[in-house]
């Protein structure tokens, strides 16, 4: 077979071959390779298995890029399948707050939080909002991420969300990760509307999700579904509403509390359910029935100071496929790492090494319905691939730079 494009000689590939999701004790298994090498022909793997098979299987062309992968494991590239990458403004303050003492509610009381956020959304340019998000991509991109989700939900108007919604749009058409959209009108109750929710929801369901819809400019609808911002009857409405107009649903859910989120996911049957923080073993058994993916942020609950994580360990053993996420935000999500997220997933949540791999790249892309193309390493999917220097474990090692080389679809980036 025929490449322009090979990895040789690593010491380990942890191809994380599918089908996904993983489920319960599969998403353990990370399908190893030792000293395997991966080769690729515009952009897709034609060939991943033993180096001294590719050495006799795989003729390369002339101007083929070649990487020496000796005392280096390959992964899949990275997947983060909850971001709020596209905002105006800064609340960085808000985290020295929360370092004081003061809670996500007091400081939402005080003006702080997501309407902070939306009134410096509503002020910035759709240049401003372009150019704050080609950064953070820059980032996640020298961290191994190659594919995303990016929300819009800092409007909370039409206008704004469409121009959020643009600005994704340029962004996924300007640098090399691959980026899909979601729709979040429902991320708050706009202080405008504030005492008249019910008029807010009607807004989404009439206006914004079928403007949305027309211009194609999202592929899916999400909601935070928690004690405060939206209740289970309207993220129901608001997601049943999606689905008429053919944007796929996903939704935040139980974070602060038991709130009725997941309950939520499973009845319309989203794709994934997001935080989970305060999930019981019920509806985690809801979940699984209705395969949704239950996609954690620990990081959020992190930097939030939340004082918990959500329940990895009764999630994967109750049959519910887990992925993981940065929630990159403005006010919480203070990091584009994931393998910062995957280092709070095995020594926060008690997940296995692999089990968090598995999580950050075939769960993930299954998360965001790109399991078929991206998240492992597999002939005929994307070359998407992140060069470790050292052993699989040295990638948990936080702040050391042991990311070698990021690859997206055949290419180095």
């Amino acid at each position: 077979m025929t490449a322009d494009f090979l990895i040789r000689n690593a010491d380990l590939v942890a191809t994380c071959a599918g089908p996904g999701p993983r489920l319960g004790s599969e998403q353990n298994h990370i399908s190893p390779i030792s000293n395997g090498s991966i080769a690729g022909l515009d952009g897709r793997i034609v060939f991943v298995g033993p180096a001294a098979d590719g050495d006799r299987e795989v003729s390369l062309t002339p101007d083929a890029q070649v990487i020496e992968a000796k005392g280096c494991t390959v992964v899949p590239g990275f997947v983060d399948p909850h971001t709020h990458l596209v905002f105006g403004g800064d609340r960085r303050e808000e985290l020295r707050r929360r370092l004081g003492g003061a809670s996500y509610a007091e400081i939402a009381a005080d003006g702080g939080g997501i309407v902070k956020t939306v009134a410096a959304t509503r002020a910035a340019s759709e240049h401003d909002l372009i150019e704050g998000g080609r950064a953070r991509l820059a980032e996640m991109l020298a961290f191994g991420t190659t594919t995303a989700e990016a929300k819009s939900g800092y409007g909370l108007d039409l206008e704004t969300e469409l121009r959020m919604l643009r600005a994704i749009k340029q962004l996924a058409a300007g640098q090399p990760i691959e980026l899909t959209a979601t729709f979040m009108g429902a991320h708050e109750v706009p202080v405008e509307y504030r005492g008249r929710r019910a008029e807010y929801v009607r807004l989404i369901i009439d206006e914004m999700i079928p403007a949305v819809a027309g211009a194609g400019l999202a592929e899916w609808c999400d909601v935070f579904c928690e004690t405060g911002v939206f209740t289970p009857a309207e993220s129901q409405a608001i997601l049943e509403a999606g689905v008429r107009h053919g944007l796929k649903p996903r939704i935040h859910a139980d974070e602060l509390g038991l709130s009725g989120g997941a309950a939520v996911a499973a009845t319309v049957c989203a794709r994934s359910a997001d935080h989970l923080i305060f999930v019981d073993q019920p509806h985690a058994r809801r979940m699984a029935d209705s395969g949704v993916v239950a996609t954690l942020l620990p990081a959020a609950a992190y930097f939030l100071k939340l004082g918990r994580f959500a329940p990895a360990r009764m999630l994967i053993d109750e049959g519910v496929a887990v992925a993981l996420a940065t929630d990159l935000n403005p006010g919480g999500g203070f990091t584009t790492s994931m393998p910062f997220v995957m280092s709070l997933a095995c020594f926060g949540m008690n997940m296995t090494l692999e089990e968090a791999l598995i999580a950050a790249t075939l769960n993930a892309a299954a998360s965001i319905d790109r399991a078929g193309t991206v998240g492992s390493l597999e002939a005929g999917k994307q070359l998407d691939a992140v060069v470790i220097n050292g052993a699989l474990a040295d990638l948990i090692r936080v702040g050391a730079p042991v990311i070698r080389q990021v690859v997206k679809r055949g290419r180095i980036v």
